[in-house]
């Protein structure tokens, strides 16, 4: 876990210790996955350009990574830049890549000393030499940590992802590697980006939009989901909180029938 002192930017929260009490934390989700939107309306909103709500939900980021650590969270999936994102603006395009690197700069020395794991998925096509290289370098660097797991999903979109995993099967079929009989869902998932991580148990969505836009298509089968009015640069502890209190009072079912109450 990452310990009270995390603090990744001057801005760091502070832990609300009362806001922490209103969640019960034997019942903390192991996986929480966000997709991290609304950068360009809370710059809108303040009469900024858009490349200033990215540089603030950089900040976010820092927070919302000290916070999962500090309640309990295992894994926090964080969807960084979609693969159709490279349709936006090339200046915007630019500029979150330059956030990119400038984070792993920044901050992975601090992750590390906390003991966060880093990971990221996506397809490394497109991306350039220096991306790939610090990328490389953070996970290396990372590896054998044993807190918080921070998966960054960079140019990933799910039907990508599973269309690789495909691949992937079907040259270990055609080489007799593989029994087509024996290709499971298991089998399946070990050969998809986030092989060997749990599926989220909650998905949150930031600014209002409720929709998954290409975001783990596969894992969030029986996902809890929760989409907030929360802007992303303004995210929080206590929009954390407010999810998992949301969270905490549903009753997941995998498919199942209620449990009925004893008469």
């Amino acid at each position: 876990m990452v310990g009270a002192n995390y603090a990744m930017a001057e801005d760091a929260i502070a832990t609300d210790d009362k806001s922490i009490e209103t969640i019960d934390l034997l019942d903390i989700p192991h996986h929480v996955a966000i997709i991290m939107d609304g950068n360009g309306r809370w710059a809108a909103q303040r009469g900024l350009p858009r490349a200033a709500g990215h540089s603030s939900g950089v900040d976010a980021v820092r927070r919302t990574v000290r916070a999962a650590g500090e309640i309990g969270i295992s894994y926090l999936t964080i969807y960084g830049f979609s693969s159709e994102n490279w349709s936006r603006p090339q200046l915007e395009v630019n500029h979150l890549m330059t956030l990119l690197k400038k984070f792993i700069k920044r901050d992975l020395a601090v992750l590390h000393s906390n003991n966060v794991r880093v990971r990221v998925i996506g397809d490394k096509f497109r991306l350039d030499a220096e991306i790939l290289t610090l990328i490389d370098e953070a996970q290396r660097l990372t590896a054998d940590n044993t807190g918080l797991q921070l998966v960054a999903a960079f140019n990933y979109g799910a039907r990508s992802e599973i269309v690789r995993a495909v691949r992937k099967i079907a040259d270990l079929a055609l080489d007799g590697s593989l029994k087509p009989e024996d290709i499971t869902a298991k089998v399946f998932e070990q050969h998809l980006d986030t092989s060997g991580i749990p599926d989220p148990d909650l998905l949150i969505r930031t600014s209002g939009e409720e929709r998954l836009s290409n975001f783990l298509l596969w894992q969030c089968a029986y996902t809890e989901l929760i989409f907030t009015d929360v802007l992303w640069p303004d995210f929080g502890l206590d929009a954390l909180m407010n999810a998992l209190r949301i969270y905490q009072n549903r009753e997941r079912r995998f498919g199942d029938v209620a449990v009925q109450p004893k008469s």
